[in-house]
């Protein structure tokens, strides 16, 4: 019982419970304000703030906005984690790759159940961008991509030296991940809101399982 609690209180633990706990107040703010109906005057005046009115712009810009959103897509981050995976499996890292594998598989999951408890319907104030098929709320792509690159960027950042090079991998995975999500608005086919949820549901099951990570990880490492 010692251990376990020692294992709790190391500050990099702690300040993943930390984040977490922020990132599922946030996702339980912006569902409140979905599950109250309010959400579709916050998503409104958002659109109207950021001048969105269904004009896209040329088509070369939609063309790159699809090609932002497919790194956010299934089949995209499914090939990603795969590559990973059997790259940390080559490299004797099986634990490690357990982790990214099962975190990704069980994030997907979860977001398709918490899309068919909320069934949003998508936007219709214009046409969609990209096809869809599935409910509104949080987005998927906003959900997965934060969660797939947030962790791969994690693991990254371990393995560099330097300060300044962690950094950097984690600033492009958290650019990848805004510009995806800011994607899937600019094409019509999710609320503001939505994607707000998906960061922070994607951020919060890395971080779960980063501090889970962790805690194995120092536990083995106690006497």
């Amino acid at each position: 019982m010692l251990r376990f609690l020692r294992g709790w209180l190391e500050p990099r633990i702690l300040a993943i419970v930390v984040a977490a706990t922020s990132a599922l107040w946030a996702f339980i703010e912006v569902a409140d304000e979905v599950i109250e109906g309010e959400a579709h005057t916050v998503d409104s005046a958002i659109l109207a703030a950021l001048g969105v009115t269904g004009d896209i712009g040329p088509p070369w810009l939609q063309a790159a906005a699809r090609d932002v959103t497919a790194l956010g897509s299934f089949p995209v981050l499914g090939l990603v984690v795969l590559a990973v995976g059997v790259f940390l499996i080559l490299a004797q890292k099986r634990r490690t790759a357990a982790f990214v594998i099962v975190a990704t598989v069980s994030g997907a999951l979860v977001s398709s159940l918490l899309k068919h408890i909320f069934s949003r319907p998508r936007p219709d104030l214009f046409p969609h961008g990209d096809y869809v098929v599935s409910a509104s709320f949080p987005s998927g792509h906003a959900m997965i991509s934060a969660l797939v690159y947030l962790t791969l960027g994690a693991l990254l950042a371990r393995i560099v030296p330097r300060r300044r090079l962690k950094l950097y991998v984690m600033t492009v995975a958290l650019i990848l991940t805004l510009l995806i999500g800011m994607s899937r608005v600019y094409l019509g086919v999710h609320w503001p809101t939505d994607v707000l949820a998906g960061w922070a549901a994607g951020a919060l099951w890395a971080l779960l399982w980063w501090g889970l990570a962790e805690l194995v990880g120092s536990r083995e490492k106690q006497p």
